[in-house]
């Protein structure tokens, strides 16, 4: 699956640390309600080209997982700063 990394040159290499480190920063630097969208771009950092088309839960669970995972970061990051910004489009 990662063959090409094989083909790549020292220099090749450090490029695509660096466009993947890029990537991984964008996700990395999500806040408010950026964290709770899909996001197919840093999957299309990788080589493998695939479309995945995710299954989605139906409403009642989906927001049991939102719950959950609103509670993990007051466990995992009960000092962050808060916002009580509304959710625009």
């Amino acid at each position: 699956m990662d063959e090409d990394l094989e083909r790549m040159t020292r220099e090749e290499l450090i490029e695509e640390a660096k466009r993947l480190r890029q990537g991984i920063r964008e996700h990395r630097d999500c806040s408010g309600h950026d964290l709770c969208w899909h996001h197919p771009a840093l999957w299309a950092l990788l080589p493998d080209k695939t479309d995945p088309v995710p299954v989605v839960p139906e409403w009642p669970e989906f927001m049991k997982g939102c719950i959950k995972y609103r509670q993990s970061l007051d466990a995992q990051l009960p000092d962050a700063p808060r916002t009580d910004d509304s959710y625009d489009e």
